[in-house]
């Protein structure tokens, strides 16, 4: 399994109740950057399975959640640990990048 969609219903279980960090990815399909950061994110997510959790959330089919995690701009990548967001990227986040937000 590589990354994991993200629904209204499995945001709780999937995201905040993680025994690992969780990687999200709030995008939507009429993004430019976002269909750019796609590609890094699923291959993110097949190289690091197993120790982070990779999500995608479309801001649109799910606004309360982007709305709860205050999205403005897409693609914004938030950390979760622990059930909390602790760090966030805005804009298209290389391979290094998502690394140093996840280990730095």
């Amino acid at each position: 399994m590589a990354e994991v969609i993200i629904k209204d219903g499995n945001f709780e279980e999937v995201v905040l109740k993680a025994d690992k960090p969780v990687v999200v990815d709030f995008w939507a399909t009429w993004c430019g950057p976002c269909a750019q950061q796609g590609p890094i994110i699923e291959s993110f997510a097949e190289e690091f399975e197993g120790k982070y959790v990779v999500a995608k959330i479309d801001v649109d089919e799910n606004q309360d959640i982007a709305g709860e995690y205050n999205i403005m701009s897409i693609p914004t990548i938030k950390i979760f640990k622990d059930g909390a967001a602790v760090k966030t990227a805005v804009g298209v986040q290389t391979r290094e990048m998502l690394l140093e937000l996840l280990e730095g």
